[in-house]
Protein backbone atom coordinates (compact mmCIF):
# COMPACT_ATOMS: atom_id res chain seq x y z
CA UNK A 1 0.00 0.00 0.00
CA UNK A 2 1.34 3.40 -1.04
CA UNK A 3 0.72 6.48 1.12
CA UNK A 4 0.99 9.96 -0.36
CA UNK A 5 1.76 12.80 2.02
CA UNK A 6 1.74 16.41 0.92
CA UNK A 7 2.92 19.26 3.11
CA UNK A 8 0.23 21.89 3.45
CA UNK A 9 -0.79 24.97 5.39
CA UNK A 10 -4.22 24.92 7.06
CA UNK A 11 -6.30 28.04 6.36
CA UNK A 12 -9.38 28.93 8.38
CA UNK A 13 -11.31 32.00 7.23
CA UNK A 14 -14.81 33.30 6.59
CA UNK A 15 -16.81 32.23 3.52
CA UNK A 16 -16.14 35.37 1.38
CA UNK A 17 -12.37 35.12 1.99
CA UNK A 18 -12.40 31.39 1.20
CA UNK A 19 -14.20 32.18 -2.07
CA UNK A 20 -11.59 34.85 -2.83
CA UNK A 21 -8.79 32.27 -2.34
CA UNK A 22 -10.65 29.63 -4.42
CA UNK A 23 -11.16 32.16 -7.25
CA UNK A 24 -7.50 33.20 -7.06
CA UNK A 25 -6.50 29.53 -7.37
CA UNK A 26 -8.94 28.98 -10.27
CA UNK A 27 -7.47 31.90 -12.23
CA UNK A 28 -4.03 30.24 -12.37
CA UNK A 29 -2.77 27.70 -14.92
CA UNK A 30 -2.96 24.06 -13.74
CA UNK A 31 0.78 23.92 -12.97
CA UNK A 32 0.47 26.84 -10.52
CA UNK A 33 -2.71 25.83 -8.65
CA UNK A 34 -2.00 25.81 -4.92
CA UNK A 35 -5.07 24.43 -3.11
CA UNK A 36 -4.29 20.92 -1.89
CA UNK A 37 -7.75 20.18 -0.46
CA UNK A 38 -10.90 22.12 0.42
CA UNK A 39 -12.29 20.73 3.68
CA UNK A 40 -15.47 22.84 3.86
CA UNK A 41 -16.65 26.38 3.07
CA UNK A 42 -14.22 27.99 5.56
CA UNK A 43 -11.25 25.59 5.81
CA UNK A 44 -8.64 24.42 3.30
CA UNK A 45 -5.10 23.17 2.89
CA UNK A 46 -2.77 25.04 0.53
CA UNK A 47 0.81 24.50 -0.56
CA UNK A 48 3.22 26.18 1.90
CA UNK A 49 5.05 28.29 -0.70
CA UNK A 50 1.96 30.40 -1.53
CA UNK A 51 1.16 31.73 1.95
CA UNK A 52 2.88 35.10 1.41
CA UNK A 53 1.31 35.48 -2.05
CA UNK A 54 -2.16 34.84 -0.57
CA UNK A 55 -1.50 37.36 2.22
CA UNK A 56 -0.40 40.06 -0.21
CA UNK A 57 -3.36 39.46 -2.57
CA UNK A 58 -5.77 39.69 0.38
CA UNK A 59 -4.11 42.92 1.58
CA UNK A 60 -4.34 44.32 -1.97
CA UNK A 61 -8.02 43.33 -2.17
CA UNK A 62 -8.76 44.93 1.22
CA UNK A 63 -6.97 48.14 0.21
CA UNK A 64 -9.06 48.37 -2.97
CA UNK A 65 -12.28 47.79 -1.05
CA UNK A 66 -11.74 49.98 1.98
CA UNK A 67 -13.90 53.07 2.18
CA UNK A 68 -12.03 56.23 3.02
CA UNK A 69 -14.02 59.25 4.00
CA UNK A 70 -13.11 62.22 1.77
CA UNK A 71 -11.04 64.88 3.53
Amino acid sequence: MMVNAIKGIFISCDVPMAQFIVNMNASLPASQKFIVHILDSTHMFVQPHVVEMIRSKIAEFRDQNTYEKPA
